[in-house]
C-alpha cells in the first residue's frame, strides 16, 4: 500500500507532456524565455495560414505541427501557461485542429484553429502557437513565438504579419465585409457578371468619360506614378434610378484586370473601416459603394449612426496616401441631399457623372439589347421610341418582359411573337396601372403616360 502512495506521488509529480516538448526543443527553462504576441482578425485567417505555408515552402525550417486538447474553450491556451507546470497541466497533446474557410471559384481551404508548431532553423529553435480569443470583446486570431532571444521571436512575428498582409487569399478577388451577431467581420467572395462595353447604353462622350477617370488611369498607372500625378480618385455617379448607375460600375470593376473589388452595399456599409484597410493592403483596388446618400445626407438631415458612418467614410478618403491606387466609385439617386462635403471638396470626389434618361438614340439601342431572344414585330418603331421617352433602361427591359409574358398567354403553342399590341398593353399596365410608384420604381417620368394610349 505504501509503495502504490509512492508510485502516485512520483506520478502526480510528472511534468506535463506539452511542457517537457517545449523544455526539450529549447533546451532551457520555457518559463525564462521571451514570448512575443501578435493578433489577426478572424477574416484574416486563410492569409494567416497561406503566409505560413509560404514561410515554410521551401524548407528553410525544420516544422512540425501538433494540436492541443482544451479541456475548456474559456480557458484559452497561450505560451505562458504551457511553461508553467500547474497550468500546463490543463492542456493535453491532441489532434491538429481546422476550420474549412470559403475561397474565390467555390474552393475551400482547411486553416489552423489551434496548433503549436515547433520549428528550428540554423540551430536556431522557436515554437509558434495559433489559437484564438472567441469570447474576448475583440476576437481574434492569436499568433504567440517564442525564443531564446526576444529580438529572434519578434523578427519571426514581423515576417508571419508582413506575409499574411499581402493577402493572397483576396487579392484580385470581387469582395464585401459582413459584421455577423456578435461584431466579428467575415471577408464574403462574389463572382460578377462578365459585362461587355457594347451593354452599356449610354451616350458615348459620357461613357468615354467615365472611362477617362477609371479605366484609363488604371492603364496608365505607373506613368502616371512616375509623373508625380497622384492615383486616388473617386467617381459619383448619379442620376434618376434605373438608368444604369450600378451597371456601369460593374463594368468599370470587370474591365480592370489584376485589381481587388470591395462591395458596400446593405449592412455592408457599416464596414467602411475595414473595407478601406482591405483596400490599402490589397493595392490595386476598387471600392464601389452604392446609395451614398443613405450615410451621405446633410448633417441635419442624419440619425446618429448615419453621421458616424459619413464621418469614417470622409476620414477614410482623406487618409489614403496620395499614390495609393484606390478608385472609389459612388452612386446615388439623390445627389441633391448629399453632404456637401462628400459631394464638392477635391480629393475626395473628383468627378461628379451624371447618368441621365437614355436619349431616343439610346432607347432604341436598349430595345435591341433587351430584344436578344425575341421575336419582335413591330410595325412602326420610331412611334414607340417616341411613346417611350422619358423612361429609363430599367422600364425598357420591364417593358419587354412583360409584353413577352403577354404574348406567351396569346400564343398558347404557336411561336412566342411580340406585336405591338402586347408592348402596348405592357405600357399601359407599368405607366397607368402601376401609378405613381411603379413609374418611380422602374425610374420612368410622368410624362410618357399621356401618350401610353394607342396610337
Amino acid at each position: 500500500m505504501a509503495k502504490r502512495t509512492a508510485k502516485a506521488k512520483t506520478k502526480g509529480k510528472a511534468e506535463p507532456g506539452l511542457l517537457k516538448r517545449l523544455r526539450a526543443h529549447f533546451r532551457a527553462d520555457p518559463a525564462k524565455l521571451p514570448v512575443v504576441e501578435q493578433n489577426f482578425a478572424f477574416y484574416e485567417r486563410p492569409n494567416l495560414h497561406l503566409a505560413i505555408e509560404e514561410l515554410f515552402n521551401p524548407p528553410e525550417w525544420n516544422a512540425k505541427l501538433i494540436g492541443i486538447v482544451v479541456p475548456e474553450e474559456y480557458h484559452s491556451v497561450t505560451l505562458s501557461k504551457l511553461s508553467q507546470r500547474v497550468s500546463a497541466q490543463r492542456f493535453q497533446e491532441g489532434p491538429v485542429e481546422y476550420i474549412d474557410v470559403p475561397l474565390a471559384g467555390d474552393r475551400h481551404l482547411a486553416c489552423v484553429k489551434r496548433g503549436l508548431y515547433f520549428l528550428s532553423a540554423d540551430n536556431v529553435p522557436i515554437v509558434m502557437l495559433i489559437s484564438q480569443e472567441q469570447y474576448s470583446r475583440n476576437p481574434s486570431i492569436v499568433v504567440e513565438v517564442m525564443a531564446v532571444d526576444r529580438g529572434a521571436a519578434e523578427g519571426f512575428v514581423r515576417r508571419v504579419t508582413r506575409l499574411t498582409r499581402h493577402g493572397n487569399a483576396y487579392r484580385g478577388q470581387v469582395l464585401s465585409v459582413e459584421e455577423g451577431c456578435f461584431g466579428e467581420l467575415t471577408v464574403q467572395f462574389h463572382r460578377l457578371p462578365r459585362i461587355g462595353r457594347e451593354e452599356i447604353i449610354l451616350p458615348e462622350s459620357l461613357l468615354q468619360r467615365i472611362e477617362r477617370h477609371s479605366l484609363s488611369f488604371s492603364r496608365h498607372a505607373e506613368k502616371l506614378r512616375a509623373a508625380g500625378r497622384h492615383l486616388k480618385r473617386g467617381i459619383l455617379l448619379h442620376g434618376p434610378p434605373g438608368t444604369g448607375k450600378t451597371l456601369s460600375a460593374m463594368y468599370l470593376a470587370t474591365q480592370m484586370e489584376g485589381r481587388t473589388v470591395l462591395l458596400l452595399t446593405g449592412g455592408g456599409i457599416k464596414c467602411i473601416e475595414t473595407a478601406c484597410k482591405l483596400a490599402r493592403m490589397l493595392l490595386p483596388a476598387t471600392i464601389i459603394l452604392e446609395d451614398v446618400d443613405l450615410i451621405g445626407t446633410e448633417r441635419d438631415h442624419q440619425t446618429v449612426g448615419a453621421n458616424a458612418l459619413l464621418f469614417e467614410l470622409l476620414n477614410q478618403m482623406d487618409g489614403l496616401a496620395e499614390d495609393a491606387d484606390i478608385l472609389f466609385i459612388l452612386t446615388s439617386n439623390r445627389p441633391e441631399i448629399l453632404e456637401p462635403a462628400l459631394a464638392a471638396r477635391p480629393g475626395r470626389i473628383d468627378q461628379a457623372i451624371e447618368v441621365l434618361l437614355p436619349d431616343d438614340d439610346c432607347r432604341r439601342r436598349l430595345f435591341d439589347l433587351y430584344g436578344v431572344g425575341l421575336k419582335l414585330e413591330v410595325s412602326d418603331w420610331d412611334a414607340l421610341i417616341d411613346r417611350t421617352a422619358g423612361v429609363s433602361a430599367a422600364f425598357i427591359r420591364e417593358l419587354l418582359r412583360k409584353a413577352a409574358v403577354y404574348a406567351a398567354e396569346e400564343c398558347g403553342n404557336r411561336e412566342l411573337v411580340v406585336r405591338e399590341e402586347h408592348l402596348q398593353e405592357a405600357l399601359t399596365e407599368l405607366l397607368v396601372e402601376g401609378g405613381t410608384l411603379t413609374q418611380s420604381l422602374l425610374g420612368a417620368t410622368p410624362a410618357p403616360a399621356a401618350s401610353s394610349s394607342p396610337h
